[in-house]
């Protein structure tokens, strides 16, 4: 059994079950989610090895527009884990755009049990050698500067109404405040997406 960290993040609740039964047999610490939203405060510690990431959330939603948007967020932070996307569509130039945003591999559902666990495994061994570089190069910090890093790190618990507006924020910006196509990004009403966002004065 490998000393790793997996989140899974899908919508699917049967998905979700029979993967933690099959993964919790080969690394050592599962955890399972349906929403991507609670990504940022799973990802704080900074001890997590590897995101399997369904790549749509919204029903009829075929894309995999938001598993590509949380793929950015999760590889633009600093010391990323891997991401493997899993989607039930075959779709090639999907996989090309996921793998050029940084995705470690990509698995199609329904999966091949085994050649899920060694695409995670062989993820797992990147994330190793690259904290292994990380570490290298830290190393080579003076006192200094190595103290300063550690204090940098060190942030106060996000809530998870900050979370909610900070992501509301993000997909506001992406779109450009257009708030029909932030409701749908988010999977709401655009009643809903003006409540929170007075609530949140944005």
């Amino acid at each position: 059994m490998l000393d790793a960290k997996i989140i899974l993040v899908d919508d699917n609740e049967a998905v979700l079950k029979t993967l933690k039964m099959i993964l919790a047999r080969e690394f050592k610490t599962v955890v399972g989610v349906s929403v991507p939203t609670l990504l940022p405060a799973l990802l704080r510690e900074n001890d997590v090895d590897i995101v399997l990431l369904d790549m749509n959330f919204a029903t009829g939603r075929q894309d995999g527009s938001e598993g590509l948007f949380w793929l950015e967020r999760i590889v633009d932070r600093p010391d990323p884990p891997q991401v493997v996307l899993i989607t039930g569509f075959g779709d090639i130039e999907l996989a090309v755009s996921a793998l050029k945003r940084g995705a470690a591999d990509f698995v199609v559902k329904p999966w091949d049990n085994e050649m899920l666990v060694a695409t995670l495994q062989e993820a797992f061994r990147r994330r190793q050698e690259e904290r292994a570089l990380l570490m290298t190069d830290s190393s080579s910090f003076g006192a200094d500067d190595s103290h300063i890093e550690k204090t940098a790190s060190v942030s106060p618990p996000v809530t998870l109404e900050e979370m909610e507006k900070q992501f509301i924020s993000e997909v506001l910006r992406e779109k450009n405040g257009n708030l029909t196509l932030c409701a749908q990004q988010l999977n709401i009403s655009r009643q809903t997406l003006y409540n929170k966002m007075r609530k949140y004065g944005l």
